[in-house]
């Protein structure tokens, strides 16, 4: 397997019957040694012509104690987020990634507007006073997303039947590295799905 890539697998059995609105696709994220992994970006993209709604609630990347809070965040396409400031010193926010290009000049407290992210793909998020702040944004163009907890399981809740893209990206893949896909149809039951790294995860701090 080439260094840096991603093995997407998907059980396509479903675990136990249940009505639809309670149904979830469980899916686990594994590094290379078969470690769970924090903080990975899973969600699934509607293939056969479901309605996508939007779920555009306002987002908060906070910064506190020199250092961003969320480490990652996901959100869908058009969603604005908030980047208070909880630090007694002044930070200055800003991404060059190509899904977004923006700044937060200098500043203290709480900006008076969010900033919306009206692209797909990844932004990665940085302080131009403190070098060392740096945090990760997945722009997603569905509302059927999660992020994986310390026990490396994330839970993809509100599906309808379907055909989908199950995708799973890792701040710790190549840059520009796509999510991987696999096709997912999902039957309105529980599901459960696996991820495998070809990288190593990285400890929470």
């Amino acid at each position: 397997m080439l260094k840096g890539t991603v093995v997407l697998m998907v059980s396509a059995a479903a675990m136990q019957a249940a009505p639809a609105a309670a149904a979830t696709v469980t899916v686990q994220v594994l590094d290379v040694a078969g470690t769970p992994v924090p903080n990975a970006v899973v969600y699934a993209e509607p293939t056969g012509g479901q309605t996508v709604p939007k779920s555009l609630k306002q987002a908060e990347i906070e910064q506190k104690d020199i250092k961003f809070f969320p480490l990652v965040s996901v959100v869908q396409v058009g969603t604005p987020v908030l980047f208070p400031n909880h630090d007694k010193v002044r930070h200055h926010v800003y991404s060059f990634s190509p899904a977004k290009t923006f700044e937060l000049k200098l500043y203290s407290g709480v900006p008076t507007s969010p900033i919306v992210f009206d692209k797909v793909g990844t932004v990665v998020l940085g302080c131009n006073i403190h070098d060392q702040m740096v945090a990760y944004l997945q722009v997603v163009n569905t509302p059927y997303f999660a992020k994986t907890d310390m026990s490396g399981h994330a839970k993809l809740e509100g599906l309808v039947g379907g055909k989908y893209a199950l995708k799973a990206w890792y701040f710790k893949m190549a840059p520009n590295e796509a999510a991987v896909e696999q096709a997912l149809t999902y039957q309105g039951a529980d599901m459960a799905a696996s991820v495998k790294l070809a990288v190593k995860a990285v400890p929470v701090q």
